[in-house]
């Protein structure tokens, strides 16, 4: 065991060790003389070659080169913007490079521009000195300090928002160092000009002094600030080394280095939920870590090397090695201390004898259960494995806590199972053709959503829907999601032809759930490719997600032929105005007449909202039978004068004679006739008549007495006389004008009997007046007519003398026992002589 605790190096309580990420890693560039970005959670690593040169040929153009933390070269291109003051990376792994103009460029992890910004016009006028770029709960920052020493600040990248901080008093040169804090979600600069400390945010600038250092404290030149923002350290022109909280209220400690030249780089180095952080330094050739004791680790190194913080430790680049370096778990110094009797060291080695079939085995086992600490023993085993980076030690560690949870009836498997999946992950994507070093602890804080979205942004779609099925991640939020991302990186690669591409697409997508192909075309289409757009469209199964794409293609018959196959209405309305606003008015109808659902669906439109519209549509169809229906409804909706009407039913008429409809035409002149005598009458009588119907006009007229306008419509537009009686006595009755009506059921033989009399005084409740009329009833209703009136008596002689039974027990049915007896005798002995016959 003593070859896993070789390369560690204690400080106070706790111990340190470094070790090479990747044997092979090799990067040519000497990285001193290059700008160097580097992203965490083993992220790329990307080198401006030629570009911190301030002097340099003018043909020589600055190179940059993005590698993967393995050291394999994803791109290299020349640069052909402007001078670069400084590069990074964001939250997301997109590239910036901040030009002394202020300008700021994003570029994707394979060097493609995807667009820029700009810090404003203050430091367009005064330039960049100095930039760094910093994340937030926001996403990620941008800090310009400007030629005129201000601060100018953007806490999201995606949100552009610029904030410029107030002055620092007395600032007159660049401050000596300085570095951005976020705090309590607000976005704070910690600077310091030679003995004085200040911390800036959005409103104020308040001088600030570290606990423990007192008025003698000299010149402050570096400010270092840990990956939580929780920690902050100060180094001195005396080589000392301040420690604290970042809100420089509590002290941690101070180390006297003996070192006063300030360091090239500063960074904090500490282990999450470490009670004992550290900080790590770069002088030329030697890297210092100093932490919570008066000792100090030193490491010399061949050649120059660029310091990356991560949330559990350092990474440490050169150009020959690739090495992490941070605080060893306390699982594992647990576990490989030298002669520990840690339980999870004792179980190690209880397994490494069962391994050899030696009885000591037993004798490690029974120390660890008399202490009651097998439980402890496993989950040690479980954890130290997840923070070990070799796979054999691993294994060891899994191995052992899978012996030692053989003598535990109750222990619980998910911890065991999950650590094992993860590790496996992990070892998947440390592989140095993948080249993502994460800990497991930079695993656990980065989550598998966001290392699926890396691998995607890597273009690993195999691994990455591996991981995805491995993990049993939703298909939803895992391989289709994945899938679809691969389908818009096909489409951008232009060599292979459109069919080839989407039959590809298709076969490898199928009808997975929860992928878009319209979503993949609008990429194809961003792309300049519209065919391949169309083709992948055919694929899409929602038409509401075909037609708005084909729509922006300029693909509007096409898109209208989908509309109208998918039965959605209002789908077929949203192509037809898109239609109508884009062409010009012939070309629109004619589109119109290739498509008869949306020209029916139109013409609705236009029937209830552009009444015009639809007249020119029939016009252009020749359709004389709808020009002519046309015609009518617009002489009653929107027509107001008479001659206005008329004028609109004589054009309807035309029409109909134009499409032969000779029924249509001849009822229409009879309507200009009625409305011509409606208008002559209204004026006359200054009653409203018009819009009324015929029977509705004759039947006012004679409401108003008005009996000889009545009959001369009655003769003029050949009212039937059944009809013309009817309406007559129905006036007559309404107005209770019964003499009229008397006089005018003996002006001649009634064509409607009369019977018709009878009812409609019943109706109007004038029985006195319906007898008159019963007389006169034919004889098979004279029954009808008395029991109508209510004379029983004069209803029973009518039936006895049409010996009539049926009519009889009609009677005798409308009888009541008490006040029509001698009705009822009367009625059966007429049914008696009538059975008797």
């Amino acid at each position: 065991m003593a070859f896993v605790t070789a390369n560690w190096n204690p400080l106070g309580d706790v111990f340190y060790r470094k070790f090479d990420l990747y044997s092979e890693w090799m990067i040519k560039e000497d990285i001193s003389n290059c700008l160097i970005a580097v992203a965490p959670y083993g992220g790329p690593i990307a080198l401006m070659i030629n570009g911190s040169r301030k002097e340099k040929a003018p043909n020589l153009r600055p190179v940059v080169e993005i590698y993967s933390s393995s050291g394999n070269r994803i791109i290299s291109f020349p640069w052909k913007s402007g001078i670069v003051v400084h590069i990074g990376w964001t939250i997301v792994e997109d590239l910036l490079f901040i030009q002394d103009d202020g300008t700021v460029l994003i570029h994707d992890i394979f060097g493609t521009f995807k667009r820029h910004f700009s810090m404003g016009n203050e430091v367009l006028q005064n330039r960049v000195m100095e930039a760094k770029i910093f994340f937030t709960p926001y996403g990620s920052g941008v800090a310009i300090l400007t030629g005129a020493f201000r601060f100018t600040l953007a806490t999201n990248i995606d949100d552009l928002k610029l904030r410029r901080f107030p002055e620092v008093p007395g600032l007159q040169h660049p401050p000596t160092c300085w570095a951005v804090l976020v705090q309590d979600r607000q976005t704070k600069i910690v600077l310091a000009n030679g003995k004085d400390l200040f911390i800036l945010d959005n409103a104020s600038c308040r001088a600030v002094t570290p606990p423990g250092l007192g008025p003698q404290a000299c010149t402050f030149t570096q400010i270092a600030i840990s990956f939580n923002y929780k920690w902050l350290a100060l180094f001195t022109d005396t080589g000392n080394i301040w420690m604290g909280s970042s809100s420089l209220k509590d002290k941690l400690c101070v180390v006297d280095t003996n070192l006063q030249t300030p360091p090239k780089q500063f960074v904090w180095c500490n282990r999450p939920k470490s009670n004992n952080p550290s900080v790590v330094g770069i002088w030329d050739k030697l890297l210092l870590i100093a932490g919570n004791s008066k000792e100090t680790i030193k490491f010399y190194q061949d050649e120059d090397v660029h310091l990356v913080p991560e949330v559990d430790g350092v990474r440490i680049i050169s150009s020959s090695s690739h090495e992490f370096l941070h605080e060893v778990p306390p699982a594992c110094q647990d576990i490989f201390r030298i002669a520990s009797m840690a339980p999870g060291a004792l179980l190690l080695e209880a397994h490494k004898e069962y391994e050899k079939e030696s009885q000591k085995s037993d004798e490690y086992l029974r120390e660890i259960k008399e202490q009651n600490l097998l439980f402890e023993a496993v989950e040690q085993c479980i954890e130290a494995a997840g923070n070990e980076y070799e796979p054999e030690m691993q294994k060891s560690l899994l191995r052992a806590a899978s012996f030692g949870k053989c003598f535990i009836s109750n222990f619980p498997p998910d911890t065991f199972v999950k650590m094992a999946r993860d590790l496996r992950v992990l070892n998947a994507i440390r592989d140095y053709t993948i080249g993502i070093p994460l800990s497991y602890p930079q695993y656990k804080q980065l989550t598998i959503e966001v290392l699926i979205d890396r691998l995607v942004l890597r273009r690993l779609y195999p691994l990455a829907i591996n991981i995805c099925k491995y993990m049993k991640i939703s298909e939803f939020q895992g391989a289709s999601r994945i899938l679809a991302h691969w389908a818009c990186y096909k489409v951008q690669q232009k060599e292979e032809p459109d069919d080839s591409i989407a039959r590809a697409i298709n076969n490898k997508l199928g009808d997975t759930p929860g992928i878009s192909y319209s979503e993949i075309a609008a990429k194809a289409y961003e792309c300049g490719r519209t065919e391949l757009a169309i083709k992948l469209l055919e694929y899409e199964p929602r038409s509401g997600e075909q037609v708005p794409l084909l729509l922006k293609m300029k693909r509007s018959q096409l898109a209208l032929l989908k509309a109208i196959e998918s039965g959605d209405t209002d789908l077929v309305y949203t192509v037809v105005t898109y239609l109508k606003n884009e062409m010009n008015r012939g070309d629109f109808f004619m589109t119109l007449q290739n498509q008869p659902v949306a020209l029916s669906l139109y013409r609705q439109f236009c029937k209830h909202q552009e009444p015009e519209t639809l007249k020119d549509l029939f016009n252009q169809d020749d359709n004389h039978q709808e020009l002519g229906n046309f015609y009518v409804r617009s002489s009653y909706s929107n027509e107001t004068t008479i001659e206005g009407r008329v004028a609109a039913l004589q054009n309807a008429v035309d029409e109909y004679n134009k499409a032969k409809n000779e029924f249509a035409a001849k009822i229409t002149e009879e309507q200009i006739k009625l409305v011509r005598c409606q208008f002559r009458l209204q004026k006359e009588s200054g009653k409203t008549l018009l819009d009324l119907s015929l029977h509705e006009t004759v039947s006012t007229l004679l409401l108003e007495s008005k009996h000889k306008q009545a009959e001369q419509l009655y003769k003029d537009f050949k009212i039937p006389d059944k009809r013309f009686w009817w309406l007559k006595i129905t006036a007559l009755a309404k107005k209770e004008d019964w003499e009229e009506l008397e006089r005018f059921s003996k002006s001649k033989k009634s064509p409607i009997g009369y019977m018709p009399f009878v009812e409609i005084c019943v109706k109007h409740h004038n029985k006195y007046e319906a007898k008159k009329y019963v007389a006169k009833v034919s004889p098979e209703q004279k029954v009808k007519g008395y029991i109508m009136v209510g004379d029983l008596e004069q209803a029973v002689e009518a039936a006895t003398e049409r010996k009539n039974e049926s009519e009889l027990n009609t009677i005798l049915s409308k009888c009541t026992s008490a006040s029509d007896q001698l009705i009822i005798e009367k009625i059966n002995r007429a049914k008696t002589q009538i059975l008797k016959k």
